[in-house]
C-alpha cells in the first residue's frame, strides 16, 4: 500500500500539468470562468497546489523508508493517503472534461468529497500528543493536513459550479444559496479543526482559500458578490480565532490519544 502512496503522489502533479496544458479539455480557470459563481477564489490561490504536490511527494517517500516500515500508524494511514491522492488525481481530468460532457460534473463531486474524506481520515489518525515518530509532524501531518484543508473548501466551490452548470438554483442572484454553501463549508472546517485541536496546517490552507474568495468577490460584478466577500472573510476570522484558542488550550497536543481515556 505504501508503494501506491508513492505512485499517486508522483502521478498527481503530472496529471495536473497535463490538465493545465489542455490535454483533457479547458483548464480549471477556464472551467470556472465558464460557470461563474460567488464561491470561487482568485486565480493566484490555486498556486497552493504546487506546495501541496511537493509536500505530498516528500511525505510519500519519507513514509516508505525502511526504518519506518514497521510503524503501525503510517501503515494505518497509507490506504487513506493513497485513496486521497488517487481521487485528487482522477478529479482533475474529470473537471476539465466536464465542459464537453456535463454529466461528469456529478462524478467530480463524488470524487472530490471522497478525497476530502480520505485525507481528513488520514490526518485524524495521526496521534501527535505523546511520542510521535521522529519527523512525523513535518513529513506526514503537515502535508496531509494542508491537502485536506484546501480540499475541504474546494469541494464546496466545486458544488457551487455544479449548481450553476445545471441551473439547479437561481443564477441571476446566487446570494442566498451561496451563503448556505459557505456556511456548510465553515461547519466542516470548524468541526474538523476542533476535532484536531487546532490543526494549523489544515486551517492555513482553508484561510488561504477563504481570503482568496474575499479578494475575488470584492472585485466581482455578480449580484451579491460583496456580501459573499465579507462572509468569506468572516469565516476566515472565526477559523483563525478558533485555531489560536485551541492551540492555547491544548499546547503541544494536536490530537487526543485514541488509546487513552480523556
Amino acid at each position: 500500500m505504501r508503494i501506491l502512496v508513492i505512485l499517486f503522489a508522483v502521478v498527481m502533479p503530472v496529471v495536473a500539468w497535463l490538465s493545465n496544458t489542455g490535454t483533457f479539455g479547458p483548464d480549471n480557470g477556464a472551467v470556472s470562468d465558464h460557470y461563474p459563481t460567488l464561491l470561487v477564489a482568485a486565480g493566484y490561490a490555486f498556486a497552493i497546489w504546487g506546495l501541496i504536490f511537493l509536500l505530498d511527494l516528500v511525505y510519500a517517500f519519507w513514509q516508505s523508508r525502511r526504518v519506518l516500515r514497521g510503524d503501525p500508524t503510517l501503515r494505518k494511514i497509507a490506504p487513506w493517503a493513497a485513496g486521497g491522492f488517487a481521487l485528487t488525481t482522477v478529479w482533475m481530468p474529470l473537471f476539465s472534461m466536464g465542459v464537453a460532457q456535463p454529466g461528469l460534473f456529478w462524478l467530480c463531486l463524488v470524487v472530490i468529497f471522497g478525497a476530502v474524506f480520505c485525507l481528513l481520515r488520514a490526518a485524524r489518525v495521526l496521534p501527535l500528543d505523546d511520542t510521535p515518530q521522529r519527523g512525523q509532524w513535518l513529513w506526514a501531518w503537515a502535508p496531509l493536513s494542508l491537502h485536506a484543508g484546501w480540499l475541504s473548501l474546494a469541494a464546496f466551490l466545486n458544488l457551487a459550479q455544479v449548481i450553476v452548470a445545471f441551473d439547479l438554483l437561481p443564477t441571476d442572484d446566487m446570494t442566498m444559496w451561496s451563503l448556505l454553501l459557505l456556511a456548510l463549508a465553515a461547519a466542516l472546517l470548524l468541526w474538523m479543526n476542533q476535532r484536531m485541536r487546532g490543526n494549523i496546517d489544515y486551517a492555513l490552507a482553508a484561510l488561504w482559500g477563504l481570503v482568496a474568495v474575499y479578494i475575488k468577490q470584492s472585485h466581482s460584478a455578480l449580484v451579491g458578490a460583496d456580501t459573499l466577500a465579507w462572509a468569506a472573510l468572516g469565516v476566515a476570522a472565526v477559523l483563525a480565532v478558533q485555531t489560536i484558542w485551541l492551540r492555547v488550550r491544548h499546547p503541544g497536543r494536536l490530537l487526543p490519544n485514541p488509546n487513552r481515556a480523556e
